[in-house]
């Protein structure tokens, strides 16, 4: 059986993401195409539970915990999920994932001093995708919007639900955060989709911020059965045999 697609919705809080998820859901299940829905942090998790308490101040204010042990936690707890992502897509199911080893890049990246940054993403790529053996992402849709307006979104979200958690309620720390996601957004398989108009500054709908996610999910979804057929046509070739000396002469 072909291999599933990972598409995966990064984006700072309050971008939107929940929302165009379940979106994307509805309309790839309209189209009898298998879906997976999976979303990060897994707080009923071991992992998820720790990550509740990181978020609520349990551990110390946001500047006072080491990123390391903070990326650590949420690279734990996608690697408790790893057997049902690789298994769904192994199954052929397209997966979609909330949040995903960007978010963990980008967040705890940002709390990393610029000097050392590179070489704490590098290892946090190591750990998520090397050690953990993650999957890595097919499409990445990033919801991009400006973090005081999204502060503004929570806050309405929230009304009279108390305050956010230590990501959510820090403003500076959303800012950076959503800068490091600009520079990730570079990468391959990244499409940055603006919940504000550029030219104007007015807010997407949510209908006009789904016509792009699936515009961009058509195009992709096309490229990787190409890919998969392609592959899939290519004549086989039965491998040599080789015998290698493994035990050496003396």
């Amino acid at each position: 059986m072909a291999r599933g697609m990972l598409i995966v919705f990064e984006g700072i809080d309050g971008a939107g993401k929940h929302t165009q998820i379940t979106r994307l859901a509805a309309a790839l299940a309209a189209r009898n195409i298998p879906i997976e829905v999976i979303s990060f942090p897994a707080y009923e998790s071991f992992f998820g539970r720790l990550i509740e308490r990181y978020l609520s101040g349990e551990f110390g204010p946001l500047e006072k915990v080491d990123p390391h042990f903070s990326a650590m936690l949420f690279a734990g707890d996608r690697l408790k999920q790893r057997g049902r992502i690789v298994g769904s897509l192994e199954a052929g199911k397209t997966v979609l994932a909330d949040r995903y080893v960007a978010s963990n890049l980008a967040h705890q990246g940002s709390r990393t001093p610029a000097g050392e940054r590179g070489v704490f993403l590098d290892w946090l790529r190591k750990l998520e995708y090397g050690a953990y053996e993650l999957p890595v992402e097919d499409l990445v849709l990033y919801l991009r919007i400006d973090p005081s307006e999204a502060q503004e979104r929570m806050q309405i979200r929230r009304a009279g639900g108390g305050e956010g958690d230590l990501h959510e309620s820090d403003t500076e720390h959303l800012a950076a955060t959503a800068a490091l996601y600009d520079e990730l957004a570079r990468g391959e398989n990244w499409i940055t989709i603006d919940c504000y108009e550029p030219a104007t500054g007015h807010a997407r709908t949510a209908d006009e911020i789904h016509a792009l996610v699936m515009a961009a999910v058509e195009v992709r979804l096309a490229r990787f059965r190409a890919v998969q057929a392609l592959a899939a046509s290519a004549p086989k070739h039965e491998e040599e045999e080789h015998d290698y000396d493994i035990g050496g002469s003396g």
